[in-house]
C-alpha cells in the first residue's frame, strides 16, 4: 500500500467514524425517559386523556393508531397531520378521508400544557396515544422513546403520494413500506391494526361487488346490505375491518384474511398466494407472535425521520404552526 493509499484508507475511515458518531446522537435524541424531569407526570396525564375518550368511544382506539400512522407516513413522525391551516392541511388529502381523534390528540396536549406549558410536542403525544389506545382495547404495550419536536409546516402533496390506498397489492404495498424502512413482517404485523376500526363503504365498494374468487360470497353479500353498488349512495356507511370482534384488539383479523373476509383489497392482498401468506398463518396460529411483532413494528415505525434537537418546535396547539 502506498501513500496515497494509506491516507485514502484513513480518511474515508473517519468520515465512516464521523457518520456512525452522529447516527448515534440522533438515535440518542430519542430516550424514554425524555421528560423524566422536565414533565415527569406526561405519561400519566396522556394516558388518562386517552383513557377517557376510549371508554367514551371504543373506536377512538381505532382512530387513533391510524392517525399516528397517518403522521409517520408523510414527512416522519412529526405531528404536521395534526396541523388545520387550509392552505397546506394534509387533514384534506384523499389518502386522509376518515381519518379522525384530532381532537383527543387536542385534549392530551391541553391536559399537558397545564403541568408543563412549552414541554412536550404533539408529535410525542400522538405517539404515546397510539400506545395507550392499543392498551385501552386489549391490545400489546410497548416502550415509546420520547424527544420528538413538531413540524412547522403540513405537506398536502406527500399525503396524496406516500399513504398506502385501499386499492393497492402486495407489491406496491411492500414498495411503500419498504420506502419507510419497514420491512414485509412489519407491514403485514401493522396492517393487523385493523382487528379494531371500521372502513367506508366507499373504500370497500369495488371488492364486495367484484365477485371475485379471493372473497366469500356470503360475507360479501352481508358487506353490500349496508353499501349500495351506485356509486355515490352510502360512501360514508361504516363497516367493522373485524367482523368478529372489531372492538377489541386480537388476531381475528388474519382469521378473516385466511377465510377470504378481509374488508379492503389491501387486507385481502396479505393473504392471496404471495410471500406474506405465511406471516398471516403464523398470526392466525400465535396471536402472542402478532402483538409482540405489532408492537416491535409501532416502535419502528414511531422513529421514522423525527425532528429532534434543533430541528422543528413544540407547538403550544397541536392545530396551529407556532
Amino acid at each position: 500500500m502506498d501513500h496515497h493509499q494509506s491516507f485514502q484508507t484513513i480518511f474515508v475511515s473517519i468520515i465512516i467514524l464521523i457518520l456512525s458518531s452522529n447516527n448515534i446522537v440522533i438515535k440518542a435524541q430519542l430516550s424514554p425517559t425524555f421528560y423524566d424531569t422536565t414533565c415527569p407526570n406526561a405519561l400519566a396525564t396522556i394516558r388518562t386523556s386517552i383513557r377517557t375518550a376510549v371508554s367514551r368511544q371504543r373506536r377512538m382506539a381505532a382512530l387513533l393508531i391510524r392517525l399516528h400512522f397517518h403522521d409517520c407516513f408523510v414527512q416522519g413522525c412529526d405531528a404536521s397531520i395534526l396541523l388545520s391551516d387550509p392552505a397546506t392541511t394534509e387533514r384534506t388529502a384523499q389518502s386522509n378521508t376518515g381519518v379522525g381523534g384530532y381532537e383527543v390528540i387536542d385534549a392530551a396536549k391541553s391536559a399537558v400544557e397545564n403541568i408543563c406549558p412549552g414541554i412536550v410536542s404533539c408529535a410525542d403525544i400522538l405517539t404515546v396515544a397510539a400506545r395507550d389506545a392499543s392498551v385501552a382495547v386489549g391490545g400489546p404495550s410497548w416502550s415509546v422513546s420520547l424527544g420528538r419536536r413538531d413540524s412547522p409546516a403540513a405537506n398536502r402533496r406527500l399525503a396524496d403520494t406516500d399513504l398506502p390506498t385501499a386499492d393497492q397489492d402486495l407489491p406496491s404495498l411492500i414498495r411503500d413500506f419498504d420506502a419507510k424502512g419497514l420491512n414485509e413482517r412489519d407491514m403485514v404485523a401493522l396492517s393487523g391494526s385493523h382487528t379494531i376500526g371500521q372502513s367506508r363503504c366507499v373504500a370497500f365498494r369495488a371488492r364486495i361487488y367484484s365477485n371475485g374468487s379471493d372473497i366469500d360470497a356470503n360475507f360479501a353479500n352481508t358487506r353490500r346490505r349496508n353499501c349500495p353498488e351506485n356509486r355515490g349512495d352510502g360512501n360514508g356507511n361504516l363497516a367493522p375491518l373485524d367482523l368478529v370482534t372489531p372492538n377489541s384488539f386480537d388476531n381475528n383479523y388474519f382469521r378473516n384474511l385466511v377465510q377470504r373476509r378481509g374488508l379492503l383489497q389491501s387486507d385481502q392482498v396479505l393473504f392471496s398466494g404471495g410471500s406474506s401468506d405465511s406471516i398471516v398463518l403464523e398470526y392466525t396460529n400465535n396471536p402472542a407472535r402478532f402483538a409482540s411483532d405489532f408492537a416491535a413494528a409501532m416502535v419502528k415505525m414511531s422513529e421514522i425521520e423525527p425532528l429532534t434537537g434543533a430541528n422543528g418546535s413544540i407547538r403550544t396547539t397541536c392545530s396551529v404552526a407556532n
